[in-house]
């Protein structure tokens, strides 16, 4: 191993920064590490990053050329290019693409990929949602499997969402468009029109159900 990384890495020890194995961190020499920030087996902080206090990064997490502010957690997650602020919690399979703000107490969890975007503080989305061109206000809740539709074939286009907005489970938003303040969308709907403030949006069809139909096709099943 290059001497430079040993010595970095004896560097951030000295300094006041926690590593459960120091042979299993790799941190570059130009980056830099607040007191008290635990750096787990697997982390790997490369180009101009900077992690703020009393973090906790790692298992399993690269951070190229980003800010990482205080109390920040990030956890099996790569982080390119982007500011995390403070009191975050990045993981685990988190995928944040160049050029995103993820505002102050967010939640950004499994299998999330962010691109070129901007979320206010309280932000949350759980579990398997994509994010990209978009400016997204504070304490939006993001449900299960939303997508932001920012890509026609041709161009990418931007998606608006205010505060206090809550976007249902399988929601796709498809770019231009823009949820004002306090917005619910119904989970299932494809969202291409803006939405007022404090409205709510269904975009899908009716469901039909037709009852003892199961029965009969199987029976036809029977015969056959």
């Amino acid at each position: 191993m290059d001497e430079s990384l040993i010595t970095k890495r004896n560097e951030l020890l000295a300094a006041g920064v926690v590593m459960m194995d120091p042979s299993a961190v790799w941190v570059e020499p130009q980056v830099t590490v607040g007191k008290g920030t635990v750096l787990l087996p697997g982390t790997i902080l490369r180009g101009s990053t900077t992690v703020g206090e009393n973090c906790t990064i790692g298992p399993n997490v690269m951070l190229t050329d980003s800010r990482v502010e205080d109390n920040v957690t990030i956890n099996t997650a790569q982080v390119e290019d982007s500011l995390i602020r403070k009191g975050c919690e990045i993981g685990p399979y988190t995928h944040i693409r160049p050029h995103c703000d993820v505002g102050e107490g967010s939640k950004i969890g499994a299998f999330v990929q962010l691109k070129n975007c901007n979320l206010g503080a309280g932000t949350k989305m759980a579990h398997l949602t994509y994010v990209g061109d978009a400016d997204v206000g504070e304490r939006v809740n993001f449900g299960c499997g939303v997508v932001t539709c920012n890509y026609d074939g041709n161009a990418k286009h931007r998606t608006t969402i205010g505060s206090d907005v809550f976007v249902g489970c399988n929601t796709n938003l498809v770019a231009p468009v823009t949820l004002a303040d306090g917005v619910y969308t119904a989970a299932g709907s494809t969202v291409t029109e803006d939405a007022p403030a404090d409205s709510l949006v269904i975009a899908r069809s009716r469901q039909t159900v037709k009852p003892g139909w199961a029965a009969e096709h199987r029976k036809k099943k029977v015969k056959k």
